[in-house]
């Protein structure tokens, strides 16, 4: 009833089955009451010269079997949800049987997890059933978004490089997974400049990782990168601290060359990674983050 912003809805519902349950057993004694109609025990009613209708009692079987599925709707209302927002006197909610579903699930993969719980990343990558386990862990809650070979896509990082916004370390991984991560950059258009100066900026920061630029505007912009300096540094290598992007490599998140560079920064960015510790245990995600690291080492290793 949670749709509802007024408690008299429910009370509309449970009076509503209520009336319905009684109803269809009013219904029953009123179809089963016999009225003669003619002397021959039919209707009276005849089509295509013979074919006439009989006036025979329903069933009693089927009589029964309806007052006994009117009885069961009327005692399954008493114990579960129904009449309107009236609990039942088993108080049974959908979440209470998930939470208690998921609570067994957890309780029963203990044992599992209990010996990588000890194990560094580096241990569990030499562990081919922790990594079969992670694997899983991570095609049904990460590969959505990430891919199932985790290079991710355009504003989804790439997780089988070398590439990290923050530490990349084990227990950075399990706090990203545990906690989400948000990532914002503000509109520095404004600070920037005038369009031609963001233009300009943009041609700096391709220069920066040696995509093609020009040259010509890449040196106005290079001062107004003062702006973009607080967060990527002088540099423009970044800020593991902040999130901030190194700029001066090839990988760029949200797209290539100087329009997404431009709409970036005019437009800002705010992207999100859910929390995912509420949907998985702290074993999982010790076991799931070992894998996402091993991702980066395995495809280097297959290059080679």
């Amino acid at each position: 009833m949670s749709d509802f912003v007024h408690s008299g809805w429910g009370w509309f519902v449970a009076v509503a089955t209520a009336v319905s349950l009684v109803f269809c057993l009013l219904l029953l004694v009123i179809a089963s009451r016999r009225k003669v109609m003619a002397s021959d025990n039919t209707t009276g009613h005849v089509w295509d010269e013979d074919l006439r209708e009989m006036n025979n009692p329903l069933p009693r079987w089927w009589m029964w079997l309806f007052v006994i599925t009117v009885v069961f709707g009327a005692v399954y209302l008493a114990f579960y949800p129904g009449l309107g927002s009236y609990a039942g006197t088993l108080k049974w909610t959908s979440v209470g049987q998930y939470e208690a579903e998921q609570d067994k699930a957890r309780a029963a993969m203990v044992p599992v997890y209990a010996k990588y719980v000890a194990m560094t990343a580096e241990q569990l990558a030499q562990e081919p059933v922790a990594m079969g386990i992670g694997q899983r862990l991570y095609l049904n809650n990460c590969a959505q978004c990430h891919g199932s070979d985790g290079r991710g896509s355009t504003g989804f990082p790439n997780l089988a490089d070398k590439d990290w916004l923050g530490a990349g370390t084990h227990d950075y991984v399990k706090a990203t997974i545990t906690e989400g991560r948000v990532g914002v950059m503000p509109p520095m258009a404004a600070a920037v400049g005038s369009g031609e100066d963001v233009r300009n900026v943009a041609h700096y920061v391709l220069s920066l990782s040696g995509s093609a630029h020009n040259n010509v505007a890449a040196q106005l912009g290079k001062e107004k990168f003062v702006v973009c300096a607080a967060c990527h540094g002088a540099d423009g290598k970044g800020n593991p601290l902040l999130g901030a992007p190194n700029l001066t490599d090839k990988i760029w998140l949200h797209g290539w060359g100087e329009q997404a560079i431009v709409n970036i920064v005019t437009q800002g960015k705010n992207n999100a990674m859910p929390a995912q510790g509420r949907l998985l245990t702290p074993e999982q995600i010790h076991v799931l983050g070992a894998y996402v690291l091993s991702l980066a080492q395995t495809t280097r290793v297959a290059g080679n």
